[in-house]
């Protein structure tokens, strides 16, 4: 049976880049999360389906996560990530794309937009990291994942709020994913304790992101326990041309939880007039 995580390859510097490549029409970057065993297909995969009628969808595994190879003991940083992904574009023939990112991927997305604007349309950003916030114990959680399936399951249970989600099939898939061989050892790298320093770490300066000129859709959900709804709250006074949705009764996987809806308000604020390739 074909794993769907994986998707196509290709080399960007020294990391071979696992991605998915669907649909036709304005190149959106689906940048994923950084929860264990996570990948861009699981994090995306209902998105990928969804909007693959409008838009080019391009979803990559960064270092460190997914199945994407990089060299053994390779440090990953904001900086690392953020080479991955303008080599990425490069590799794909992507010059400029809107940018979608989750969590991590958010502050990633805000990376790429503050250092190469010109390579940024539109920017959605969902429960993301980027600006100062207190480590939340649910963070510090996530971030500290030891390998159990107990321990993946209360981890899932964490994500999100509606518990009748987290199914024995979705616990199992990403306990195997965190398991499969050097996944594990690397993320135990990326986030030691103490772990406030890597949420400093993955912020960026106010005045970078108040300089942002691109429309920005944020999403989050109100019972987010991993991120914030402040870090949104602080994103939407900074990005001057920005808007904010919540979804109530959510925790941190709007696009799984609120699936449709977070697909038609990307699809809506993607298409709007003036937006590039709409």
């Amino acid at each position: 049976m074909t794993d769907p995580e994986i998707g196509k390859q290709i080399a960007c510097g020294q990391v071979l880049t696992n991605y998915h490549d669907v649909g036709q029409g304005a190149p959106v970057l689906m940048l994923h999360g950084s929860g264990p065993g996570v990948s861009a297909w699981a994090n995306w995969r209902l998105a990928l389906q969804a909007l693959q009628q409008d838009f080019r969808l391009l979803a990559p595994d960064l270092a460190g996560f997914g199945y994407s190879v990089s060299p053994a003991g390779m440090a990953h940083t904001r900086q690392s990530w953020l080479d991955q992904i303008v080599r990425f574009m490069d590799a794909v023939g992507v010059e400029k794309a809107h940018v979608v990112g989750n969590s991590f991927g958010g502050s990633m997305a805000l990376a790429l937009a503050i250092a190469h604007p010109d390579r940024v349309s539109r920017l959605v950003l969902m429960g993301s990291v980027g600006v100062p916030f207190e480590l939340t114990p649910g963070l510090d959680a996530v971030w500290g994942y030891e390998p159990s399936v107990e321990n993946m399951q209360a981890i899932m249970r964490i994500f999100a709020y509606d518990q009748a989600l987290v199914g024995d099939a979705l616990v199992r898939m990403r306990y195997e994913a965190s398991m499969r061989p050097g996944i594990q050892e690397s993320y135990a790298r990326m986030f030691p304790a103490p772990r406030q320093r890597w949420v400093d770490a993955m912020a960026h300066a106010e005045a970078d992101i108040r300089a942002l000129r691109h429309p920005t859709l944020l999403v989050h959900g109100r019972d987010d326990k991993v991120i914030p709804l402040s870090t949104s709250t602080t994103l939407l006074d900074w990005i001057d041309d920005s808007q904010l949705h919540v979804f109530g009764r959510c925790g941190h996987w709007t696009q799984i939880e609120h699936g449709a809806r977070f697909c038609n308000l990307v699809r809506e604020f993607l298409k709007e007039p003036g937006a590039a390739g709409a």
